[in-house]
């Protein structure tokens, strides 16, 4: 059987990445100190230089409760086809 994957909170990683944009110490150190691939610390600080603006704004809370609701309404549309095609069936099975 495979290895599992880790997973890291985003807490962890936004400290790591942000230790990384301190630059204080290498990303080797601060890779082999959180126990993680370099790349992935490079990885993580690069995301964190080109979204940073957005954690502040607001932009990406805004986009995700809106992304929601609209799963809510397509999910509401769904059942209420769903609920329109078994009526259907009931009602044309008589002529068949």
């Amino acid at each position: 059987m495979g290895k599992r994957r880790r997973q890291f909170s985003e807490q962890f990683k936004f400290k790591v990445a942000l230790e990384a944009v301190k630059e204080l110490r290498t990303i080797n150190e601060i890779a082999s100190a959180y126990d993680v691939h370099p790349n992935q610390v490079s990885s993580w600080k690069k995301q964190l230089l080109e979204e940073g603006a957005e954690v502040f704004s607001g932009k990406r809370a805004c986009d995700q409760q809106r992304q929601a609701e609209q799963e809510a309404a397509l999910y509401e549309q769904i059942g209420r086809l769903k609920m329109e095609l078994e009526w259907l069936k009931k009602k044309v099975e008589p002529f068949s």
